[in-house]
């Protein structure tokens, strides 16, 4: 794996010889000169490429091989990139395996990386040497990023899941309703084809709720002669109901 360091755009510099970026210059600390721009003037938005730099990059690069870090950070501050690209070869090794083993991804850690020296870049006046040297402030905003990176993957991992159950649950649901559907309609089939005598029975003790005996008043027919023919018109609708390829339920 080969990390390629960013290589940011701004506006409002001016490219001089060798591609240096010439801007007014940052006094005081760090943290203030990182701060420190013509009013008006604004980063644009860091463009990412994978390019191998340029002899003149490089060059630029070896005037900053002794600096220190607060040094380094202070050019950013006045927009020079190869401060930039010295910070990412001595802590962006450092940045990866701490983002690797924190998310188990190789290149998810790499946009990490890419990410935090971004951010440097884009904010280099955050840093405060008062706190601690650069590479912990690397590691603190490198941890910070991938534990975010898990939080919401984590996240979209239990949403997706929740929805997967939802959608199960709702699927199953559907599918008994049409099959409530398609036995109730099967059902009133049956029943209509019962002879008049048995589906006025079977009509009053199972869809009315009343006993044989209530049943054999209202028709004013014997008990006995009600039960046969309830018993007759329940064989004759499990019959219809095996043709139709559903499972009988109807009990005596």
């Amino acid at each position: 794996m080969t990390l390629e360091p960013p290589v940011p755009r701004r506006s409002g510099a001016v490219a001089g010889p060798a591609g240096d970026v010439t801007t007014p210059d940052a006094t005081s600390s760090p943290g203030a000169e990182a701060g420190a721009h013509d009013e008006g003037t604004t980063r644009d938005e860091p463009v990412i490429h994978s390019e191998v730099p340029d002899r003149t990059t490089s060059q630029g690069m070896d005037r900053f091989r002794d600096a220190s870090d607060g040094s380094l950070v202070v050019a950013i501050g006045r927009w020079k990139e190869d401060a930039l690209g010295e910070a990412f070869r001595r802590h962006a090794g450092a940045v990866h395996a701490l983002a690797r083993r924190v998310l188990g991804d190789g290149a998810l850690a790499e946009e990490v990386v890419q990410e935090v020296f971004l951010r440097l870049w884009s904010s280099p006046e955050r840093y405060d040497p008062a706190r601690g040297s650069l590479r912990s402030f690397l590691l603190a905003q490198s941890h910070g990023r991938a534990v975010d990176l898990l939080r919401s993957d984590s996240a979209r991992r239990r949403r997706e899941e929740r929805e997967a159950a939802q959608s199960a649950e709702a699927g199953y649901d559907i599918e008994r309703e049409v099959w409530d559907l398609a036995v109730a309609e099967h059902l009133q089939e049956v029943v209509s084809a019962l002879p008049i005598e048995e589906r006025k029975a079977i009509e009053l003790a199972y869809f009315g709720g009343h006993t044989y005996r209530e049943v054999a008043t209202m028709l004013s027919q014997p008990e006995g002669t009600v039960k046969s023919r309830i018993r007759s018109g329940l064989k004759r609708m499990r019959v219809g109901l095996a043709e139709a390829g559903l499972s009988p339920t109807v009990t005596e």
